[in-house]
């Protein structure tokens, strides 16, 4: 039997109908079924019969470099897909069932035929890794080949990405780039061999995202359930609050900045944002990694806190409005006394720091401990990374918004 073929594959009193996938191996069969689901079979163990000879024209992969089948075209803008891996860049490894990241941005060209006319594509792989082995030195080569790619002359950026720590690496590019056209995540959440998956939308509505005139940092992902429309969230106010639905991503604090109807590709904005060509390009790559995040819970052993204040800078988790026991306010002072700058941010997912309101909060500030505002926990610390390499005074740039981390006031969901 041959790529392309039908066949019937029986195991185990079961039967299984689908058509030979080129990922098959010589020791196991891997048949797309009329579900849309994949699946892998011993071939020692199954017992076939083709039905229909060369019924499809599957595209193979033989290991050899290629070229993508989209053309140039000069009256289109040029998007640079960049590639780090992730499960919009993955397929199912059939020997362990697992979901692998292995596709390069030519790959996911050819898997999403719909981005054919939209644009010219050039494609860049920065890292090919699942996210959660995501690392700073990595988002600094990823804000480095951003700034490559739009010196070159992109119109925009695709950035094809893990979404377990998306959230992450949106905000370090959006502190460390200063960017005259728009730089948008994506990825998926379910992978593309499953009826299911999200990838198609994604990546389709990213690309008209990144031919918009929203020149800011951006995550794009489903804004519901169904196939209608993306929702678009600033790169550092947006968190991953579900693990595995499509609509994951929230902005926190408001509704999303803006949205994409995946029909009729319309791109629209709900609040102020910054305009294409604003902004003059310029990197600010450097970052300080010697940063921890700490979230403190009732009756948290104080060794952790002496661990954490090693450490150059320190996020606080804090409850409420900001506080931690009492008795940790004068190991935090000698902490900052010592040179360790240390933000106090919220564990409530919604609302700001302010530490005027109890004694407590007025202890820590007099301790030193800088307030975080209504900075996300995640993003306040990719920012300390970046405030500690690139600012004089890190006090004042941590309370000073400069990529919409921080908004003007709490204000009900608009």
């Amino acid at each position: 039997m041959n790529t392309g073929d039908r066949i019937r594959a029986e195991r185990n009193e079961e039967s299984y109908e689908g058509v030979v996938l080129p990922s098959s191996t010589p020791d196991t069969l891997v048949l797309k079924l009329d579900s849309g689901y994949n699946v892998g079979i011993d071939r020692d163990e199954a017992t076939t019969t083709v039905l229909d000879a060369d019924a499809y024209d599957v595209d193979g992969d033989s290991g050899e470099s290629h070229q993508s089948a989209i053309e140039f075209d000069d009256d289109l803008p040029t998007i640079s897909l960049i590639s780090t891996g992730g499960t919009i860049a993955s397929t199912v490894d059939y020997r362990t069932g697992a979901v692998t990241a292995q596709f390069d941005a030519e790959d996911i060209l050819r898997a999403v035929p719909d981005l054919a006319g939209m644009a010219n594509y050039r494609g860049r792989v920065v890292a090919n890794i699942l996210s959660e082995n995501m690392r700073p030195d990595v988002w600094q080569e990823l804000a480095h080949a951003v700034h490559e790619e739009i010196d070159a002359g992109a119109d925009g950026i695709v950035v094809m990405h893990g979404t377990d720590t998306m959230q992450f690496t949106a905000s370090a590019l959006s502190f460390m780039l200063d960017t005259p056209v728009p730089i948008v995540f994506t990825g998926s959440q379910r992978s593309a061999d499953r009826p299911s998956s999200d990838n198609v939308m994604n990546a389709v509505c990213s690309v008209e995202t990144a031919l918009s005139d929203c020149a800011e940092v951006l995550v794009c992902m489903h804004a519901d359930g169904s196939d209608g429309r993306c929702a678009l969230h600033r790169g550092t106010r947006v968190r991953k609050n579900h693990t595995s639905r499509r609509d994951a991503f929230q902005t926190v604090g408001a509704k999303p900045l803006g949205e994409v109807e995946y029909e009729s590709r319309e791109v629209s904005f709900r609040r102020d944002h910054a305009s294409r060509g604003d902004t003059d390009l310029a990197i600010r790559p450097d970052l300080e990694t010697d940063v921890a995040l700490l979230k403190y819970t009732p009756g948290m052993d104080r060794d952790l806190l002496d661990l954490a204040g090693e450490s150059e800078g320190l996020i606080l988790e804090g409850t409420g409005l900001g506080h931690v026991h009492s008795d940790w306010i004068s190991s935090l002072g000698e902490m900052v006394n010592a040179g360790t700058d240390i933000v106090m941010t919220s564990q409530c997912l919604e609302g700001r720091v302010c530490d005027r309101v109890y004694d407590t909060g007025r202890d820590l500030l007099d301790a030193g401990v800088i307030e975080g505002e209504d900075m996300l926990p995640g993003t306040a610390k990719v920012k300390l990374m970046w405030a500690l390499a690139n600012a004089d005074d890190v006090e004042a740039i941590m309370r000073q918004p400069i990529a919409g981390e921080i908004t003007e006031r709490s204000t009900p969901r608009q």
